[in-house]
């Protein structure tokens, strides 16, 4: 079986940091690896509100999504409830957002998202944080651009 899904990721500035989320131990894929938040669209979602939706979620806080920076896929495999396997493949686009708010909680989350920990981290310390392997290249271009 085959699904393909878009999805967003938020990079929310707030000054001088960023807020990044860490994967928790149990996490079936990246265990303990950092990214930002976001994850795939609804059928039917808008655009903006599917970003805003999920940063909600997962982190508990309004953004104003901006511009997006950066494009890029990947594939993954996972197992049905009948154990059949499926390959999946997601289209993802990264944006900067903004918020007023420091706050952070994860009220929201659904039980896959697998969120361990969430930290704001000054963007000059992002390179020493050990990334989800398809964000390295996303946390790269974001630092060239906005560093």
């Amino acid at each position: 079986m085959k699904e393909f899904y878009f999805a967003q990721k938020a990079f929310i500035i707030k000054g001088d940091k960023i807020l990044l989320i860490k994967k928790s131990a149990d996490d079936p894929h990246q265990p303990n690896k950092w990214e930002v938040p976001g994850g795939r669209m609804d059928f039917g979602e808008e655009v903006d509100a599917h970003i805003k939706r999920e940063v909600l979620e997962e982190v508990g806080i309004v953004i104003n999504p901006l511009e997006p920076f950066h494009i890029w896929q990947w594939q993954l495999q996972n197992k049905s409830k009948e154990d059949e396997q499926i390959n999946i493949q997601i289209v993802a686009v990264t944006r900067i957002c903004e918020t007023d708010s420091e706050e952070f909680n994860a009220k929201g989350q659904v039980e896959d998202d697998f969120i361990g920990k969430i930290k704001w981290v000054p963007i000059n310390d992002m390179k020493d944080y050990d990334f989800i392997p398809n964000m390295k290249p996303v946390v790269e271009n974001f630092l060239r651009k906005y560093q």
